[in-house]
């Protein structure tokens, strides 16, 4: 377990055996692997396009690669662990091969999902669930000893819009990633990164009012990720589409850089990575 810390936070993530600093921002590049993602210019189906959408996203600057094989858009149609395996491990195994110096990230609330691609050559974990959707989840990242992103939400993706119901957002939200973080700490889980699940069983107006307040979980001492690339509380707000949401995306990531998050997951590497060098170049 790294020890570091910057005002309380844990700025380093042990990646096999790679320290992480995570005390300058860094992006993680969603490539998903299903054909119905919310935002069709992520969708990569193929081996061939993936890697091609990998190069890019490396070149670009990209710290981290996040590959998903279930959408989990709201209302998004359930597939079977099998057919999610079916699509991630081949995209796994030939990023793995083709840049070995990647960090692969795997968006699966599925223990058995997220153990096949950890082998295959992943190294970390992105639950949606935060463990309440595979009651095999934390023990499974506790034996494989990999970094784990500890998202919050309520539901399935087919039944959140329904749940998006909160007396206090943020304190909800809050107590929860913290039960379950001390969870996984009985477990021998260190390498956590906290997610507030921007859209997810939240409205709008819960995502905002959890934004405006991101910078107070960094009480739990963790770096936190930021995942509002191109969604709904932008461009439902500006009255366009995802496909025009980038400008939107661009000012909540310079929002959550100055209110202390650690990394921006987004569909637009390139952009993400200019926008931390701007805020850290205007003396952060």
């Amino acid at each position: 377990m790294a020890k570091n810390t910057f005002f309380g936070k844990k700025v380093t993530l042990n990646v096999s055996g790679r320290l992480i600093d995570l005390s300058s921002p860094k992006v993680m590049g969603i490539i998903n692997t299903t054909p119905d993602s919310f935002y069709a210019n992520s969708r990569k189906t193929g081996v061939d396009e993936a890697l091609q959408q990998a190069e890019k996203m490396l070149t670009d600057g990209a710290t981290f690669l996040d590959l998903g094989a279930y959408s989990s858009r709201p209302g998004a149609v359930d597939i079977s662990a099998q057919e999610e395996t079916d699509r991630l491990l081949p995209i796994v195994e030939a990023i793995a091969s083709s840049f070995p110096d990647a960090i692969i990230s795997i968006d699966t609330f599925r223990a058995n999902v997220a153990e096949a691609a950890i082998k295959a050559g992943a190294h970390i974990i992105n639950d949606i669930g935060g463990g309440t959707l595979d009651e095999e989840m934390f023990a499974t990242v506790a034996r494989l000893q990999v970094p784990y992103i500890l998202m919050h939400m309520k539901g399935t993706p087919q039944t959140m819009n329904q749940l998006a119901q909160y007396n206090d957002v943020f304190n909800e939200v809050f107590d929860d990633l913290a039960a379950k973080y001390q969870q996984l700490k009985r477990l021998g889980v260190y390498d956590v990164i906290l997610d507030p699940g921007f859209g997810f069983a939240k409205t709008a107006e819960h995502s905002y009012a959890l934004l405006n307040r991101i910078d107070e979980f960094k009480m739990l001492g963790l770096p936190v990720l930021t995942g509002i690339s191109r969604k709904r509380m932008i461009y439902g707000l500006l009255g366009s589409t995802a496909m025009e949401a980038l400008n939107g995306t661009t000012a909540l990531n310079t929002i959550a850089l100055i209110k202390g998050t650690s990394i921006l997951r987004v569909h637009d590497v390139k952009e993400a990575v200019e926008t931390v060098k701007i805020w850290e170049a205007a003396g952060r």
